[in-house]
């Protein structure tokens, strides 16, 4: 992420992949919930030094950011979670504020979770919702499949999607949540946003949850549903 991208998701409203947080000398204590739901979700950056004030977001910078990046970091390579992790690390330089950003990535051992399994996370739009009993039994019977699902299935495409399963999906969650700002976007990005697509090409989840039968029986010819 370039200071120019920081900049540009500071104004974006949609943030389920960016989280910020103000921390001036130490790390915030819901920092490893949003760690833990980045691990279990699709990944995301979390910004330190960002101050929020309603609707709009101050740059504030962190003090102390050397230690600060090391606390965080010899944290996730330690004994708080149940597994190790390695975060992308980006500083950045605003007049004499100091802004740390660190990329958490999917995590192919999921679920992720810090100190017990009851703090395990996802990611819901912008916030971090704790997993309930039935999502963590989920994860784990997922292992097995990896991070396949949000993988791109580069030979399938928008046209493989039943358009019809689109509609009732998205007026679903219309009903759901009529205020969500996902709401108001064309299908195209939507699409992105909920990782049915990536780059033009639908990820695996997308193809099993709305492709057609076709394309479905033509990726794994003995697909059922259990």
């Amino acid at each position: 992420m370039t200071k120019t991208e920081l900049i540009k998701k500071l104004s974006d409203i949609e943030w389920e992949d960016f989280e910020v947080k103000e921390s001036k000398s130490e790390l915030p204590k819901n920092i490893w919930e949003t760690v833990s739901a980045f691990s279990n979700t699709a990944g995301g950056w979390i910004v330190l030094g960002v101050k929020q004030k309603g609707k709009t977001y101050e740059i504030v910078g962190v003090g102390s950011p050397d230690k600060i990046e090391q606390d965080f970091t010899n944290t996730l390579r330690g004994e708080k979670f149940n597994a190790k992790l390695l975060p992308l690390c980006k500083k950045y330089q605003f007049d004499e504020k100091v802004v740390l950003a660190f990329f958490i990535p999917v995590s192919s051992k999921k679920p992720i979770y810090y100190n017990n399994p009851a703090n395990t996370f996802l990611r819901t739009a912008s916030g971090d919702q704790r997993a309930s009993k039935e999502e963590i039994d989920a994860m784990y019977r997922d292992q097995a499949f990896g991070t396949r699902s949000s993988e791109s299935a580069k030979e399938f495409t928008l046209a493989d999607l039943d358009m019809t399963s689109v509609k009732e999906f998205r007026s679903c969650l219309s009903r759901i949540d009529p205020t969500h700002p996902y709401n108001k976007l064309s299908d195209d990005i939507f699409l992105q946003k909920v990782r049915i697509t990536d780059n033009g090409n639908l990820t695996y989840s997308g193809l099993f949850f709305l492709g057609s039968n076709d394309a479905i029986q033509k990726a794994v010819p003995d697909f059922r549903i259990d």
